[in-house]
């Protein structure tokens, strides 16, 4: 009887350990520990229209910062108003953040949908938007039905520390390239052209960068895959 309830205890405490572990890298807690300095330095070189330097501090933020943590989980609305966890997401995530006041390149919306056409078996594909359902539900007519179109209305969320964190420190649109765990492989701005831009440039440019980004993830979810059966198989 006395090993068997040392055996629950020690049990019990590893996996609260391994849960501590596992928890302990979020996206929440990476960026609230750097995004002071990083707006400062940002700020300043956006006035001094070093555009260049901004990119570098961008890209450093999120190589040395938010790639390789967990995303926290958050709750979002589907345009039917129904309330569902981002953790309900069990494949790979490709996550675009939208606000209704952002237009897109005339070609980027196409580019996507055909993106996920021939994705969307392997991969989760969410446009989370920060706005109203009324808003949302017009912006959703020009997406693919296999596009999870999502909101989170932050009159609804004023104590969601996340959604508070996601929006306003790495602004909009930006694309997250999220593994099956949740894990942050990647994070990237929106492709950047004037919006006169030729519709067959502009779907070239999108669909490229959607493109690659979607090739890191099955490159991560392969690699992943491989590390887990070395393990099993030394």
């Amino acid at each position: 009887m006395g090993r068997k309830l040392l055996l629950l205890f020690l049990l019990v405490s590893f996996t609260g350990l391994a849960q501590e572990v596992e928890y302990e890298n979020l996206f929440s807690q990476a960026i609230e520990k750097n995004i002071k300095k990083y707006k400062i330095q940002s700020k300043q070189a956006y006035l001094d229209q070093n555009y260049e330097r901004a990119d570098f501090l961008f890209d450093s933020l999120i190589n040395n910062v938010v790639n390789g943590s967990r995303l926290d989980n958050f709750d979002i609305r589907k345009t039917s108003g129904k309330k569902i966890d981002f953790y309900d997401f069990e494949k790979p995530v490709f996550l675009i953040t939208y606000a209704s006041w952002c237009t897109p390149g005339v070609g980027e919306i196409p580019a996507l949908n055909k993106i996920v056409d021939e994705n969307y078996k392997e991969i989760d594909f969410v446009v989370l938007f920060w706005d109203s359902k009324k808003k949302v539900k017009k912006k959703a007519r020009d997406y693919s039905n296999k596009i999870r179109v999502v909101y989170v209305d932050e009159t609804e969320n004023t104590h969601d520390h996340i959604v508070q964190t996601m929006k306003h420190s790495l602004g909009f649109p930006t694309s997250f390239f999220i593994d099956s765990n949740k894990t942050i492989i990647d994070v990237r701005r929106g492709v950047l052209h004037p919006y006169n831009e030729a519709y067959n440039v502009s779907y070239e440019m999108n669909y490229d960068s959607f493109h690659n980004g979607i090739s890191l993830i099955k490159s991560f979810d392969v690699n992943n895959q491989s590390d887990i059966v070395a393990k099993d198989n030394p």
